[in-house]
């Protein structure tokens, strides 16, 4: 359940907004209303996004983000605004986006839709390696792939590389359930970070190039098309 905040001191933009909001399927939301930024800073509650008037009475919607931003760095932040001239005060605040009013639909869902998938990304899973370097907790998406050689796995990320003293097979068996598949003897690669398949050669993320053996590339194939299909799934209903 996503926590979001309406801001707004028009009594008919807030109420077309919460109708709106309660109208798009793609995720279920817990919905509170704001008549002004004095009764949304008093609230003392923490939103995943908030929907925020610029021109209201009172504190308006830019310094009510500034006072958001000291204990909350996180939330999206999304202006409904009158006007476009605000958008330099808005740098100030780190602002999601913008929508003009009368709030459309369209404008709406695309704004919402944007912030669920950063914020999809921005979750964490950590898992544990012992590694020639000590203990590493590391999140599962800067994980590319393992490779097998010269009697040690390496575990390429996004950072660098990690030298590990297990036995290929066991990485294999342990990541599976985290989205890691065995396309050749030696590699286990992180199906979130395939670009694509060319023929026997699988593309990550990173540029590299991994091969795909012959005798597996059916069921390899078969997984990354179920992955996807579920990582699909599990972004329409959160």
């Amino acid at each position: 359940m996503i926590k979001i905040a309406i801001c707004d001191d028009d009594l008919i933009t807030l109420n077309h907004t919460k109708k709106l909001i309660e109208d798009f399927k793609v995720k279920e939301f817990e919905i509170k209303c704001y008549k002004s930024g004095e009764e949304l800073l008093q609230s003392n509650e923490k939103f995943q996004i908030i929907l925020l008037d610029i021109d209201m009475g009172g504190i308006n919607g830019i310094e009510t983000a500034k006072r958001i931003r000291i204990y909350d760095k996180q939330v999206k932040i999304i202006y409904v605004t009158n006007y476009t001239d605000y958008t330099s005060s808005a740098f100030s605040v780190h602002a999601f986006g913008y929508i003009v009013k009368p709030v459309k639909a369209k404008d709406l869902y695309e704004q919402l839709e944007e912030a669920l998938s950063y914020m999809k990304e921005e979750k964490e899973e950590l898992v544990e390696f012992v590694t020639n370097e000590g203990l590493l907790r590391i999140d599962l998406k800067k994980i590319y792939y393992f490779e097998y050689e010269a009697r040690k796995i390496l575990m390429k990320t996004s950072d660098k590389t990690y030298i590990l003293k297990e036995k290929i097979s066991d990485i294999g068996d342990k990541m599976k359930s985290y989205g890691f598949e065995m396309p050749h003897k030696s590699f286990v690669v992180n199906l979130y970070n395939v670009k694509s398949i060319k023929g026997y050669d699988i593309y990550m993320m990173d540029k590299s190039i991994i091969p795909l053996s012959q005798k597996k590339s059916t069921d390899f194939r078969n997984s990354l098309n179920i992955y996807l299909s579920n990582h699909i799934e599990e972004y329409r209903r959160g």
